[in-house]
């Protein structure tokens, strides 16, 4: 067994283990459907090679995860870190639309309109320090 059928498990991602993982498997799929992702990235080493991927822009980072127990991929929308909406998906291609929506600049409430699954995270203002 190869180490991506390890990492990956070929029940639930048969179609990402056969591409070597998460990154290049959105990488394919975008180009597939003529999506503009930006550059994408994986960690260099261990099990999270094949199972993480990073689609960069200016506008942010989107990050993917991947469901252990059943199908699923998990987006995160990040800018300095901090994320900003939140899905969880079971189409690899709904996944490289938000990447291509969100790097086409459409903002977080447009991307949670167009996109149900994904949730825009409501962040509360830092409190204001009171001056006697």
């Amino acid at each position: 067994m190869s180490e991506a059928s390890t990492a990956l498990g070929v029940r639930l991602y048969p179609d990402l283990v056969e591409r070597g993982g998460l990154a290049p498997a959105l990488i394919e799929t975008a180009a597939r459907h003529g999506l503009d992702v930006g550059r994408v990235t994986a960690p260099e080493q261990g099990r999270a090679r094949f199972t993480c991927a990073e689609l960069h822009s200016d506008e942010g980072v989107v990050c993917v995860g991947l469901g252990s127990q059943a199908r699923y991929f998990m987006i995160d929308l990040r800018v300095a870190g901090e994320v900003l909406a939140c899905g969880d998906v079971m189409d690899l291609v709904q996944v490289a639309q938000v990447a291509a929506a969100w790097r086409a600049g459409l903002t977080t409430a447009e991307l949670t309109a167009r996109f149900p699954f994904m949730e825009e995270i409501k962040h509360r203002p830092a409190p204001v320090a009171q001056v006697s």
